[in-house]
C-alpha cells in the first residue's frame, strides 16, 4: 500500500495539437519506510504522466525518482501499487 505525503499536478501542453485527450504530469511524494529497499535519505517521488480522454484515464509513464535530486531510481512499481497510484491520479485530476 502506498502512503502519499503530497502531490502536485500540471497540464502538459501539446504545442502541435497531435495528441488526443489531455496529458497531466503528477509528482507524487511517497512515504517510504526505512526498511524498504526503495528508501533513500533524499525521499522518493513518482513522476506520473496521465492521459485523460473522454471517460478513460490511464498512466502513460511512471518513473520513481529521488525527491530532492530528481535522479531516476531503477525500480518498477508492483501492479497493485500502480493501480493505487492511477486511482489517486484519477481522484486528483484538475477541473
Amino acid at each position: 500500500m502506498l502512503t502519499i505525503k503530497g502531490h502536485s499536478v500540471e497540464i502538459l501542453k501539446d504545442p502541435f495539437g497531435i495528441l488526443t485527450g489531455k496529458r497531466y504530469e503528477f509528482l507524487v511524494n511517497l512515504d517510504v519506510p526505512e526498511e524498504d529497499e526503495l528508501y533513500t535519505d533524499n525521499g522518493v517521488s513518482a513522476r506520473v504522466i496521465v492521459k485523460a480522454e473522454e471517460e478513460a484515464v490511464s498512466i502513460v509513464s511512471c518513473d520513481l525518482q529521488e525527491t530532492t535530486t530528481g535522479r531516476i531510481l531503477e525500480f518498477d512499481m508492483e501492479d497493485d501499487e500502480e493501480a493505487e497510484l492511477l486511482q489517486f491520479c484519477k481522484e486528483h485530476l484538475p477541473g
